[in-house]
Protein backbone atom coordinates (compact mmCIF):
# COMPACT_ATOMS: atom_id res chain seq x y z
CA UNK A 1 0.00 0.00 0.00
CA UNK A 2 2.92 2.03 0.70
CA UNK A 3 3.55 2.27 -3.01
CA UNK A 4 0.26 3.17 -4.35
CA UNK A 5 0.19 6.11 -1.54
CA UNK A 6 3.15 7.08 -3.52
CA UNK A 7 1.94 6.63 -6.56
CA UNK A 8 -0.81 9.07 -5.54
CA UNK A 9 1.76 11.29 -4.63
CA UNK A 10 2.97 11.45 -8.30
CA UNK A 11 -0.13 12.42 -9.07
CA UNK A 12 -0.52 15.17 -6.72
CA UNK A 13 2.20 16.49 -8.06
CA UNK A 14 1.07 17.33 -11.18
CA UNK A 15 -1.99 18.92 -10.19
CA UNK A 16 -3.84 15.38 -10.62
CA UNK A 17 -6.57 13.46 -7.87
CA UNK A 18 -4.39 11.73 -5.98
CA UNK A 19 -5.55 8.19 -6.00
CA UNK A 20 -2.75 5.30 -6.62
CA UNK A 21 -2.53 1.63 -7.61
CA UNK A 22 -0.15 -0.71 -7.79
CA UNK A 23 -0.63 -4.84 -8.99
CA UNK A 24 1.56 -7.19 -6.65
CA UNK A 25 2.17 -10.49 -8.23
CA UNK A 26 4.33 -13.31 -6.21
CA UNK A 27 5.60 -10.46 -3.98
CA UNK A 28 6.65 -8.58 -6.98
CA UNK A 29 4.80 -5.19 -8.30
CA UNK A 30 4.00 -5.31 -12.18
CA UNK A 31 1.64 -2.84 -12.61
CA UNK A 32 1.99 0.91 -11.04
CA UNK A 33 -0.27 3.89 -12.12
CA UNK A 34 -1.56 6.90 -10.89
CA UNK A 35 -4.92 9.37 -12.03
CA UNK A 36 -3.84 10.80 -15.57
CA UNK A 37 -7.34 11.75 -16.16
CA UNK A 38 -6.53 15.21 -16.98
CA UNK A 39 -3.56 15.24 -18.18
CA UNK A 40 -4.09 12.58 -21.24
CA UNK A 41 -8.03 14.01 -21.19
CA UNK A 42 -9.04 10.71 -21.26
CA UNK A 43 -11.72 9.18 -18.42
CA UNK A 44 -10.47 5.89 -18.54
CA UNK A 45 -7.07 6.96 -16.88
CA UNK A 46 -7.58 6.23 -13.65
CA UNK A 47 -4.63 4.30 -11.72
CA UNK A 48 -6.18 0.97 -11.59
CA UNK A 49 -6.76 0.66 -15.25
CA UNK A 50 -3.30 2.14 -15.98
CA UNK A 51 -1.72 -0.28 -13.02
CA UNK A 52 -3.82 -3.31 -14.50
CA UNK A 53 -2.63 -2.77 -18.42
CA UNK A 54 1.34 -2.59 -16.91
CA UNK A 55 0.17 -5.41 -15.26
CA UNK A 56 -1.14 -7.29 -18.21
CA UNK A 57 1.75 -6.56 -20.49
CA UNK A 58 4.11 -7.61 -17.38
CA UNK A 59 2.53 -11.30 -17.51
CA UNK A 60 1.85 -10.99 -21.26
CA UNK A 61 -1.87 -11.74 -20.67
CA UNK A 62 -4.94 -9.88 -19.91
CA UNK A 63 -5.20 -12.44 -16.99
CA UNK A 64 -4.13 -11.40 -13.75
CA UNK A 65 -4.42 -14.61 -11.60
CA UNK A 66 -2.29 -14.80 -8.23
CA UNK A 67 -2.68 -11.14 -8.57
CA UNK A 68 -3.51 -8.39 -5.73
CA UNK A 69 -4.41 -5.10 -6.57
CA UNK A 70 -3.60 -2.03 -4.21
CA UNK A 71 -5.08 1.16 -4.83
CA UNK A 72 -5.72 4.43 -2.12
CA UNK A 73 -8.94 4.77 -2.35
CA UNK A 74 -11.96 2.81 -3.06
CA UNK A 75 -12.31 1.71 -7.06
CA UNK A 76 -15.49 3.09 -8.63
CA UNK A 77 -17.69 1.11 -10.81
CA UNK A 78 -15.88 1.08 -14.25
CA UNK A 79 -11.79 0.02 -12.42
CA UNK A 80 -14.23 -2.77 -10.62
CA UNK A 81 -15.48 -4.06 -13.90
CA UNK A 82 -11.69 -4.43 -15.41
CA UNK A 83 -10.77 -5.92 -12.26
CA UNK A 84 -13.54 -8.79 -12.32
CA UNK A 85 -12.55 -8.91 -16.20
CA UNK A 86 -8.55 -9.35 -15.47
CA UNK A 87 -9.46 -11.87 -12.81
CA UNK A 88 -8.05 -10.27 -10.18
CA UNK A 89 -7.76 -12.31 -7.04
CA UNK A 90 -7.74 -9.75 -4.54
CA UNK A 91 -8.22 -5.84 -3.89
CA UNK A 92 -6.55 -3.96 -0.74
CA UNK A 93 -7.93 -0.71 -1.04
CA UNK A 94 -7.47 2.44 1.67
CA UNK A 95 -10.20 5.05 2.11
CA UNK A 96 -14.16 4.27 1.17
CA UNK A 97 -15.58 6.58 -1.56
CA UNK A 98 -19.33 7.40 -0.67
CA UNK A 99 -19.74 9.26 -3.98
CA UNK A 100 -18.47 6.68 -6.30
CA UNK A 101 -17.31 3.24 -4.59
CA UNK A 102 -18.17 0.53 -6.39
CA UNK A 103 -16.67 -1.91 -4.21
CA UNK A 104 -18.35 -1.50 -0.77
CA UNK A 105 -19.63 2.48 -0.23
CA UNK A 106 -22.16 2.26 -3.02
CA UNK A 107 -22.17 -1.28 -4.88
CA UNK A 108 -20.63 -4.31 -4.28
CA UNK A 109 -19.24 -5.00 -7.78
CA UNK A 110 -16.32 -7.52 -6.70
CA UNK A 111 -18.03 -9.51 -4.70
CA UNK A 112 -21.67 -10.12 -6.56
CA UNK A 113 -21.86 -14.09 -7.36
CA UNK A 114 -23.98 -13.09 -10.30
CA UNK A 115 -20.58 -12.58 -12.05
CA UNK A 116 -18.48 -14.60 -13.42
CA UNK A 117 -15.69 -13.76 -11.18
CA UNK A 118 -15.50 -12.56 -7.50
CA UNK A 119 -12.83 -11.01 -5.88
CA UNK A 120 -11.33 -11.04 -1.69
CA UNK A 121 -11.05 -7.52 -0.26
CA UNK A 122 -9.34 -5.67 2.16
CA UNK A 123 -10.49 -2.46 2.94
CA UNK A 124 -9.47 0.34 5.38
CA UNK A 125 -5.35 -0.36 4.88
CA UNK A 126 -3.78 2.98 5.50
CA UNK A 127 -7.02 4.59 4.79
CA UNK A 128 -6.04 8.13 6.97
CA UNK A 129 -3.00 8.20 5.27
CA UNK A 130 -4.88 8.03 1.69
CA UNK A 131 -8.00 9.96 2.78
CA UNK A 132 -5.44 12.69 4.49
CA UNK A 133 -3.89 13.31 0.53
CA UNK A 134 -7.10 13.81 -1.08
CA UNK A 135 -8.33 16.18 1.78
CA UNK A 136 -5.28 18.02 1.39
CA UNK A 137 -5.53 17.62 -2.55
CA UNK A 138 -9.21 18.81 -2.63
CA UNK A 139 -8.48 21.67 -0.14
CA UNK A 140 -5.98 23.29 -1.71
CA UNK A 141 -7.98 23.34 -5.47
CA UNK A 142 -10.61 24.78 -3.56
CA UNK A 143 -8.23 27.49 -2.03
CA UNK A 144 -6.77 28.36 -5.88
CA UNK A 145 -10.02 28.14 -7.98
CA UNK A 146 -11.32 30.97 -4.95
CA UNK A 147 -8.20 32.73 -5.64
CA UNK A 148 -8.53 32.39 -9.41
CA UNK A 149 -12.11 33.82 -9.25
CA UNK A 150 -11.14 36.73 -6.89
CA UNK A 151 -8.27 38.00 -9.20
CA UNK A 152 -10.99 37.69 -12.19
CA UNK A 153 -13.52 39.67 -10.57
CA UNK A 154 -10.75 42.04 -9.65
CA UNK A 155 -9.35 42.14 -13.44
CA UNK A 156 -13.14 42.74 -14.47
CA UNK A 157 -13.30 45.62 -11.98
CA UNK A 158 -10.22 47.29 -13.06
CA UNK A 159 -11.01 47.50 -16.78
CA UNK A 160 -14.60 48.87 -15.98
Amino acid sequence: MNAALDEARKAALIGEVPIGAVVVHEGVIIGRGHNLREHSQDAADHAEMIAIREANAALNSWRLIDCTLYVTLEPCVMCSGAIINARVDRVVFGARDPKAGGTKSLYEILTDDRLNHQVEIQEGVLADEAGQQLKTFFKATRKRHKRERQEKSRRALNQD
